[in-house]
């Protein structure tokens, strides 16, 4: 298959853009100097932010696996899929079910000039990348249905996205309008910043974002479960990243706490 878009429009190199940031934070070359001087930056003030990065890839890696192994879903809506970095998450699913349907949500140019990669998946399966921003959760489900049956279950993933989407700015109309079209069965996967762990570091890399333009928002305990209202939340809840099922992973990670939390929850 081909991506939905046939023209990558102009990538703006005048401010860095959250993707490209995490990209080199996890020692990826799809990000330019601003990006690149933003996440130096946040180093200088966090020295483990690429550990936070690698532990966020962890958790989405640990968290299909599950949701294969235990839940019978088939089909999977990334949005804020970011720029590509292998195992991307249609591997993961498809590796374990051939015949699994992904569709991926970004709304960076420089992912969709990727989107060959993201879209190398099974024969079995499919593979599908659309470009529209995140807050825009109605035209996601209309383009989503395309490739997926929304009246079977979904595993919604919004991996390291909330947390640059304020509540004031619709983070919860989002999150409602997606798990509220998706059938029972379905399932919402979550991580996001928090300051409880770690208040001082977090807080001066959110000022950090803030003065290079970026929306960045830490999320509490309380405020973190309110993503979650109505779901049945997997073991073991909401935790910190690193501490989701850490065996389950293998990655040979250190278990320190991570300033992000990540649940799984289940609409029944």
């Amino acid at each position: 298959m081909t991506g939905t878009e046939p023209a990558v429009p102009r990538i703006d190199t005048s401010r860095p853009h959250p993707a490209r940031v995490y990209d080199w934070f996890l020692g990826g070359k799809d990000n330019y100097p601003v990006d690149e001087e933003l996440g130096r930056r946040i180093t200088a003030l966090q020295g483990d932010a690429p550990r936070h990065a690698r532990a966020n890839r962890r958790f989405m890696e640990r968290a299909t696996r599950a949701i294969v192994q235990e839940t019978g879903i088939r089909q999977f809506l990334d949005i804020g899929s970011g720029i590509p970095t292998e195992p991307n998450l249609h591997q993961i699913a498809q590796s374990a079910v051939p015949d699994a349907r992904v569709v991926y949500v970004d709304n960076d140019p420089i992912v969709l000039a990727h989107a060959a990669a993201l879209l190398h998946g099974t024969p079995e399966g499919m593979t599908e990348y659309v470009q529209v921003d995140a807050r825009e959760p109605e035209l996601i489900l209309e383009r989503a249905a395309s490739v997926l049956d929304l009246d079977r279950p979904v595993a919604l993933s919004l991996i390291a996205l909330l947390h640059f989407i304020a509540d004031d700015d619709g983070a919860h109309e989002l999150v409602d309008t997606l798990v509220g079209a998706l059938a029972p069965g379905s399932c919402l996967v979550l991580s996001a910043m928090t300051a409880d762990f770690d208040p001082e570091n977090v807080n001066r890399g959110i000022a950090a974002y803030t003065a290079s333009g970026v929306t960045l928002v830490a999320r509490s305990h309380t405020e973190m479960g309110r993503f979650f209202k109505g779901l049945e939340l997997m073991e073991p809840g909401i935790v910190s990243l690193s501490d989701w099922r850490p065996a389950a992973g293998g990655d040979g990670e250190k278990l320190e706490p991570v300033s992000l939390y990540g649940a799984v929850g289940l609409k029944r």
